[in-house]
């Protein structure tokens, strides 16, 4: 995990590992150091405490007659005796002047500081008094003896954290590697064994994506191969509808052979326009739509499959709807597409003077409702799931067409999250498709 990776939006990444150990270990430094901190003082005030009492144990000892020894050791120590009219008795280390307070209490004496403690007994003093720079210096020794375990114990916690997120973090780097030594064409999905329960919907969510890309790369597969294969006799038989032309003399027959040419170059023409809106809509994203209004998209649509109706004379209609405009969040163009091929399917099969209508309905609670009837043949309850079958044509009925009006249909509905159902005009007698709209 390089922290000198940037994104596409130019935001430098960061490492997780990196910034897990600076926060964690940063912590851990600075509640060393409060901790090492407080045992510091509490250190030197226990010092303190604990010399106080020896000047205090010193002077009661010196009270009783105990011999005292006050250079010995790395601390030393004045001892002098006073009578009670200030005459000097007894001293042992440098010379202090004549206690002025009972207890505790400091003084300098040529440029050396002392702390005293004075005890009076009866008629007499007796005074103790310690090198107070001497005593700071092994108060602040005992204190960074006291300081030094916190410290150490810091420096074990530090290393603990980086061992367990470096730990923590090796199936993250383990998947990392996985992934990047993966050639491009494998989408297996990723094994979430062993992965901390954070990651693994990051997994989920990839071996998803995954499936997807799957699904589109076998689907473009057989688009291709499907095309390839409807194309091929179109072809064909326009090459060999060329070179008939070119055999025959002038005259009607020749006139046949062309009107056939261009027939057969304008079904061709149809059948690669229906393949790439077919593409197209198979690969278009789902995403930033715009309010369209119905009626007029439908409007347009009759005025587009018009010429078809009347060389059919098929009756062409729009049912305007009770409640009012119905509109949907949606494509404009892929919409009209959608509502060209199912008027184009419908004015197909139905007969010489039939009647085809456009039916729009503003539901409650599921959306609206955008559904083509006929008057046709209808299609067997048995054949609904297959009409949207890349190619597929129903036996026994019109060959000529591409096949692919209601897979077009089937794209642009699952594009905008709609539902499409096939069902028998109950008003027509032929087939009713319905796009339910979210």
């Amino acid at each position: 995990m390089s922290s000198r990776a940037n994104d596409p939006g130019g935001t430098p990444a960061h490492s997780l590992r990196r910034r897990l150990l600076w926060l964690v270990l940063a912590a851990v430094a600075l509640a060393s150091g409060l901790q090492a901190a407080s045992a510091y003082r509490t250190a030197l005030r226990n010092a303190d405490a604990l010399f106080d009492a020896q000047l205090q144990a010193l002077a009661r000892s010196a009270q009783a007659g105990v011999p005292l020894r006050p250079g010995a050791g790395d601390m030393d120590y004045t001892v002098q005796i006073w009578a009670g009219d200030g005459v000097l008795l007894f001293r042992a280390g440098p010379a202090l002047p004549p206690p002025a307070v009972i207890g505790f209490s400091e003084e300098r004496v040529d440029g050396t500081r002392y702390r005293l403690y004075t005890l009076r007994a009866g008629d007499r003093a007796v005074q103790i008094a310690q090198d107070l720079d001497r005593r700071q210096a092994r108060a602040r020794a005992l204190a960074l003896d006291a300081v030094l375990p916190v410290a150490l114990l810091g420096l074990l916690l530090m290393l603990a954290v980086w061992f367990v997120i470096d730990l923590s973090l090796a199936p993250v780097q383990r998947l990392r590697r996985q992934v990047a030594a993966r050639p491009a064409e494998d989408l297996s999905p990723l094994d979430p064994a062993g992965l901390p329960q954070e990651v693994q919907p990051l997994v989920r969510d990839l071996n998803a994506l995954f499936g997807r890309v799957r699904e589109a790369l076998a689907a473009q597969q057989r688009f291709v191969a499907d095309a390839a294969h409807e194309l091929r006799s179109p072809l064909t038989a326009l090459k060999l509808q060329a070179q008939s032309m070119q055999r025959e003399p002038a005259g009607p027959a020749r006139d046949a052979a062309l009107v056939r040419l261009e027939q057969g170059i304008a079904r061709a023409i149809g059948l690669v326009t229906q393949l790439l809106s077919l593409a197209r809509e198979e690969a278009g994203p789902a995403g930033a739509f715009d309010a369209v209004e119905l009626q007029g998209l439908c409007r347009e649509a009759v005025a587009d499959v018009l010429p078809l109706a009347r060389a059919k004379d098929v009756d062409v209609g729009l049912v305007d709807p009770p409640d009012g405009p119905v509109a949907v969040q949606g494509d404009a163009e892929g919409l009209r597409t959608l509502l060209r091929n199912l008027l184009d399917n419908a004015i197909k099969y139905a007969p010489a003077g039939g009647q085809v209508d456009i039916v729009l309905a503003q539901g409650a609670a599921a959306g609206a409702l955008l559904a083509v009837e006929d008057s046709g043949p209808g299609v067997p309850p048995a054949a609904r799931e297959r009409v949207f079958d890349r190619f597929w044509r129903a036996p026994g009925q019109d060959a000529s067409g591409s096949g692919l009006g209601l897979p077009i249909v089937a794209a642009i509905a699952r594009r905008h999250g709609a539902q499409l159902r096939l069902a028998e005009s109950q008003r027509l007698g032929g087939l009713r498709v319905e796009v339910q709209f979210p």
